[in-house]
């Protein structure tokens, strides 16, 4: 009788290939999503140099346009609606589409002969200037964006489907620990390849590495599909689920009601806006304030994800097993901020820098994995898609006009001291909303502090 109940993802080695083959995709994403941050004095350059003959100020507007589509036409928030109605696997083959297509924009935009050509428009009464290859590049990375965050969405809605009542925080550090190889190989082989080869060989490669990922996902639909028939074997044969375990466009309202929704949302704002725009710009400081070698300051901000890669399944298989999941994450979030205001500081040794990004790499382990695995405690899975896509899409106001304003700041003030100090800002804001979030824990009993392993 046991075995008859039994479902694929029961059988642990199962479940763990379904998690490195879907996680490959979210990582090919962000191996794409920072493959130009460490190009940032490259593309600078005159365009005789070999360059585009961006400024900063048209860099910051090219970083925070990942987010565009997402924030201003609401893609995020559809994109959850599209998951929860459609599932999985029609929504993760659709999200490593679009990432291909953003990747193939941008690729056209550093190889085009645009040099001159300049695009002009408003934006919410702001009058934008830009070079035409800045402009196409940045609605390359916007397509991307939509793309990029519909996928994270999907894995982790794929994550909670297969490891509820196992390893939840452990698959989900997992995840992002394969994430973050992405983010720190781009940030470790972008500018020599940039430079030795020519200044597109990184999203040619790139290109590549999204067609593996996109190959990867049609693998996850074949077990997928298996686990839709055991689950309908073990409801009776029923060919669809009960009424109320379908999404219904009425269920958006349930989740704008839970006060823990709101909580973790301000501070998935925060915590990431002290977060991704700052590692945009980490080469550009360790170059600037540091001293540090063009060549090598990308290794240098790489240990922050490269740290993560061990760190967050050893914090995320503690919260498994122990709980206090908020407790890790006011931690790992007053960390991100002391960092910042230790960058901040007029303190210019390369020591010092190193010893800062690797306290970075700890507080970035410890916040995620015990942020993303709290959310199916508070929301129920048929509306777990749109309540991810609610997150990120909120999130992407602060992933947009972040790094605006500290590109800004950095054009202003040579030192980085306002830049870091916005990011620090950011990070002690994050620390009063977590703060608030074990309070809300306590009154409400969502289960936060306890652990994820069902005996």
């Amino acid at each position: 009788m046991n075995e008859l109940r039994r479902k694929i993802n029961d059988t642990p080695i199962v479940r763990w290939v379904v998690l490195v083959i879907v996680a490959t995709a979210m990582m090919m994403g962000y191996f794409l999503n920072d493959i130009m941050s460490p190009l940032e004095t490259l593309l600078e350059m005159p365009v005789e140099e070999g360059g585009l003959g961006w400024t900063s100020t048209d860099y910051g507007f090219f970083s925070g346009s990942g987010g565009f589509i997402n924030v201003f036409l609401l893609m995020l928030f559809f994109s959850g609606l599209i998951l929860d109605k459609m599932g999985v696997r029609f929504t993760g083959v659709l999200s490593c589409s679009l990432m291909l297509i953003g990747v193939g924009v941008k690729y056209y935009a550093v190889t085009a002969p645009l040099a001159g050509e300049t695009f002009n428009f408003n934006v919410l009464f702001w009058d934008v200037h830009l070079p035409l290859s800045a402009a196409i590049a940045s609605l390359g990375f916007a397509i991307f964006g939509v793309g990029y965050e519909m996928t994270g969405i999907t894995v982790s809605k794929a994550m909670v489907r297969w490891f509820t009542g196992h390893e939840l925080a452990l698959a989900m550090g997992i995840q992002l620990a394969m994430a973050r190889l992405g983010t720190a190989a781009a940030l470790s082989v972008s500018a020599p390849l940039a430079r030795y080869f020519t200044l597109s060989t990184p999203l040619l490669v790139g290109l590549i590495c999204l067609l593996i990922g996109l190959v990867s996902f049609f693998v996850f639909c074949i077990l997928d599909i298996r686990l839709d028939k055991d689950e309908q074997r073990i409801n009776g044969h029923r060919l669809a689920v009960n009424d109320d375990e379908q999404f219904h466009l009425r269920d958006i309202g349930l989740i704008l009601k839970s006060p823990g929704f709101w909580l973790i949302t301000l501070f998935v704002v925060l915590f990431y806006s002290a977060v991704s725009p700052f590692l945009k710009f980490a080469t550009r400081l360790m170059i600037d304030k540091y001293a540090v070698a063009p060549d090598i300051a990308g290794f240098f901000t790489s240990i922050v994800p490269f740290g993560t890669i061990l760190m967050t399944p050893l914090f995320g298989s503690i919260y498994d097993k122990y709980g206090r999941g908020v407790t890790l994450i006011i931690i790992g979030t007053g960390l991100l901020t002391l960092v910042h205001f230790g960058f901040s500081l007029p303190i210019h040794a390369s020591a010092f820098a190193i010893c800062m990004m690797v306290l970075l790499s700890i507080g970035f382990s410890l916040t995620p994995a015990a942020l993303w695995p709290i959310v199916p405690k508070i929301m129920p899975m048929k509306c777990l898609g749109t309540a991810y896509s609610l997150i990120f899409f909120i999130q992407n106001f602060g992933r947009a006009i972040i790094p605006m304003f500290v590109g800004k700041a950095n054009e202003t003030d040579p030192t980085y001291t306002s830049g870091m100090q916005i990011f620090a800002c950011t990070g002690l804001a994050g620390v009063l909303v977590a703060v608030a979030m074990l309070y809300l824990d306590k009154k409400m009993n969502y289960g936060l502090e306890k652990p994820n392993i069902k005996e």
